[in-house]
């Protein structure tokens, strides 16, 4: 008997839950790149930069260097990155907060701060965008010199 109750109550309440829609615009659900994806990336922004990585050679400890990665928007829409994110607290990457038109230029100012490093260093940046795939990734490398304590 109290499994009938319970039934019953839990009926009840799942047929007086609102019947709202869920709020989200179909625009959001229709892309044209499908679960079959064909490869063809129609009405899709691409992201393609001038070069992937950067070799910034022998530094010493404790110096800063930058680099910027100057990329162009070669699809058909808006590029919109929305985070770029160093693989460590030591890699800090700065990126264009408005979309980049198709055929747009830009770039992605990457500062690797080297105190506390040594010898071989080879640091990630990850950016995701609305690109298909949304993540993209660069690279920074070098070799940090320790100075030779005076005796």
């Amino acid at each position: 008997m109290k499994r009938v109750v319970y039934a019953v109550f839990a009926a009840f309440l799942i047929s007086c839950s609102p019947s709202e829609n869920s709020g989200v615009d179909t625009d959001l659900i229709n892309n044209p790149n499908s679960a079959d994806d064909s490869g063809e990336q129609i009405g899709m922004p691409t992201i393609v930069f001038d070069e992937e990585s950067y070799d910034f050679g022998e530094i010493s400890q404790g110096e800063k260097v930058e680099h910027r990665f100057s990329f162009t928007n070669t699809g058909d829409a808006d590029l919109i990155i929305s985070s770029a994110t160093g693989s460590c607290g030591c890699t800090v990457p700065s990126y264009p907060k408005e979309p980049v038109k198709p055929g747009g230029k830009s770039e992605i100012t990457v500062v690797f701060a080297s105190n506390g490093k040594k010898g071989a260093q080879h640091k990630r940046i990850t950016i995701v965008a609305n690109t298909n795939p949304n993540k993209t990734v660069i690279a920074i490398m070098g070799n940090v010199l320790v100075p030779e304590e005076e005796s």
